[in-house]
């Protein structure tokens, strides 16, 4: 069974973890604010392929502070970067979200690191502040693939953001041989607990 690991990262209030709930069981949980990190786990199936999931959901991010730290992104395999379009400044936040790992996996990772950027909370379009071009001009210029969601109104669409983003983590750790992580999975956890106090939850 192949291991496949992402991050979810964004500012408070940019619903990450509302997306990620709704990806992992179709349910739509609301606004809540969380000081603690967690790590939820999921074993699947795509293109007919046994996956175990593993989503790293760290505490949200405040634009001032330095929001990226490097177990985490060494950890994962790929990134899910979520702001709101009705808030101009979480969308600064994950510009400077996406700068960051660009930045961490520079040397470390080659080719392009797989990153999904989700302009979340379409629904509220009449209070947008920030435009979807803009949007998808950031993505563009950070070689990632960009998607406005939902997570009140839509499963499918997070669906296939999560399952296109996977698809191209598999391709990318091929193309790396890199599928190392069988035995590395229990060692990395006890790393993410003791660095960051998670809460397991398996869905």
């Amino acid at each position: 069974m192949n291991d496949i690991k992402l991050a979810l990262l964004g500012s408070e209030g940019a619903g990450k973890s509302a997306v990620l709930v709704r990806f992992l069981t179709k349910r739509f949980i609301g606004e809540y604010a969380s000081n603690a990190n967690s790590l939820y786990h999921k074993r699947f199936s795509i293109d007919g392929r046994q996956l175990n999931l593993e989503v790293f959901d760290p505490c949200s991010q405040s634009g001032e502070s330095r929001c990226i730290l490097e177990e985490p992104v060494d950890w994962a395999d790929g990134f899910v970067v979520v702001y709101t379009i009705s808030d101009r400044t979480s969308f600064l936040n994950a510009k400077n979200i996406l700068a960051q790992i660009k930045e961490s996996r520079r040397e470390t990772c080659k080719g392009e690191v797989p990153i999904c950027l989700v302009g979340n909370k379409q629904d509220l379009c009449h209070s947008r502040q920030v435009s979807e071009e803009e949007g998808r001009c950031l993505a563009q210029e950070n070689k990632c693939h960009f998607q406005e969601v939902s997570a009140a109104e839509n499963y499918l669409d997070i669906s296939n953001l999560f399952t296109k983003l996977i698809r191209h983590v598999m391709e990318h750790l091929k193309h790396r041989g890199d599928l190392r992580r069988y035995s590395g999975s229990k060692s990395m956890a006890k790393l993410i607990n003791n660095v960051f106090g998670k809460r397991r939850k398996s869905v």
